[in-house]
């Protein structure tokens, strides 16, 4: 408890995201320090502190043949500075690790400034199909001549994302072979503002198909939105002092790991899916697509025609080593399930962001923490200890402990380095007899 006395004045004083022995407080302790950081109400609170905190008659309205809910932990990635600014991070997950790799690599990149984070616009791409066109690059020239009359068809759509001073802003078109012959796509440039934007392109996209067949003479098939969002990027980047890593031959060790991921796209997966441990983490959190931010990031890995990893690590003149990263990021803050859940809309208040852009920036700086802790495991420790550390307690409450019976089994296992189901029966039946 004066751990937790300390942290709270801490935090009431000075708003401050690092937070010394966090997690060696009990979740209802944490969750009073993520309170009072966010100012959450009442109701808010307990939304998060209740099991489920999404009710049966609301899910019923947010998907189909609803039967129940399923859980993820909540957690709080600490430490994080971020522009300048501290961020208490919510993460939902059920892998081990992850939000204590992101909460250690946030404390070290605290020593030298923290993240530096940016973003363009949030334009998303409407993709309409145009088939069965008899002069292709006539039928071109026609759409982007008349290319002011289809973003006002466009924009007739959603008059207050025009106000708010998004919108359709240009139109692009492209000729591709395919193995059924050339297709006409028009990219619909919409500006989507805080909003992930997928019902505003798609609305648009199909309000403007058919002035696109009788400006082109085709047929239109497909009017969707594409997850490879290549204008609606963010990134982030920080540099680790060597000391701080661990001395200078676990930089090198980084840098190798980066450089093997570089050259060979089956490392390159496994690098790119530490990256998305904590972003799809935090996406779940706000209630994001993540499936969408998921489907971007290995698209745009792979966007020269080689799979590549989404962050590049380096060394810098005094031998510290300099991480960054850049990838699509389509989220948003009003719409979907961040407004409807209301987890989701206590966890957007914690982590205290006012816009899409500065959301999307958060998130490059936590794929880049992530990335970075799954990288420095394993060229020192090894993934498995740390990770098994945590897991071995799955394993303790899977064959039957309670209680302390958890913790003790759990520890017992790791020493042994025998994470194992069988093991930790042998142990707990050990334990109980004496």
């Amino acid at each position: 408890m004066h751990i937790y006395l300390f942290l709270y004045t801490s935090i009431s004083m000075s708003r401050t995201s690092k937070l010394s022995g966090f997690y060696k407080l009990s979740a209802e302790e944490r969750l009073r320090i993520a309170r009072e950081f966010a100012d959450l109400n009442e109701e808010e609170t307990q939304a998060i502190r209740a099991a489920g905190g999404l009710r049966l008659d609301q899910a019923n309205r947010m998907i189909e043949n609803v039967i129940g809910t399923m859980e993820l932990p909540l957690g709080i990635a600490a430490n994080f500075l971020i522009n300048g600014r501290d961020y208490l991070i919510p993460m939902a997950l059920e892998e081990p690790s992850v939000v204590a790799a992101a909460s250690n690599i946030a404390k070290i990149a605290r020593v030298k400034g923290g993240f530096h984070a940016s973003s363009t616009q949030p334009v998303m791409i409407g993709q309409v199909q145009l088939t069965d066109i008899k002069d292709f690059s006539l039928a071109k020239e026609k759409i982007l001549a008349r290319r002011y009359e289809i973003l006002q068809k466009a924009n007739e759509q959603d008059p207050i994302l025009v106000k708010l001073g998004g919108g359709c802003k240009d139109v692009e078109a492209r000729i591709i072979d395919t193995r059924v012959g050339k297709m006409l796509i028009v990219h619909l440039l919409v500006d989507c503002r805080d909003a992930m934007g997928a019902n505003a392109v798609n609305t648009m996209a199909e309000a403007a198909a058919p002035l696109l067949e009788e400006i082109s003479g085709g047929k239109v098939f497909l009017r969707i939105i594409s997850n490879l969002a290549i204008h609606r990027l963010a990134r982030a980047q920080a540099v680790f002092d060597k000391n701080e890593m661990g001395g200078e031959d676990v930089v090198e060790g980084v840098i190798k790991a980066y450089a093997f991921a570089l050259a060979d796209p089956f490392r390159a997966a496994t690098h790119n899916k530490g990256i998305m441990n904590g972003i799809d983490a935090v996406a779940i959190a706000t209630g994001n697509d993540f499936r969408a931010v998921e489907a971007g990031a290995h698209a745009y890995a792979a966007i020269t025609g080689t799979y590549l990893p989404l962050t590049r690590w380096e060394k810098n003149e005094e031998g510290d080593l300099v991480g960054s990263i850049e990838l699509p990021m389509a989220v948003g803050l009003v719409g979907g399930a961040t407004a409807t859940h209301p987890i989701a809309r206590a966890n957007v208040k914690i982590l205290g962001v006012k816009t899409a852009k500065e959301l999307a920036e958060v998130m490059a700086a936590v794929g880049l923490a992530q990335n970075l802790g799954a990288l420095k495991a394993l060229v020192t420790e090894g993934i498995q200890r740390g990770h098994m550390s945590l897991h071995s307690r799955n394993i303790a409450i899977m064959a039957g402990a309670v209680g302390d019976e958890i913790e003790r089994v759990a520890e017992i296992l790791v020493n042994e380095r025998k994470v194992k189901l069988e093991r930790a029966r042998e142990v707990l039946e050990s334990l109980r007899k004496s």
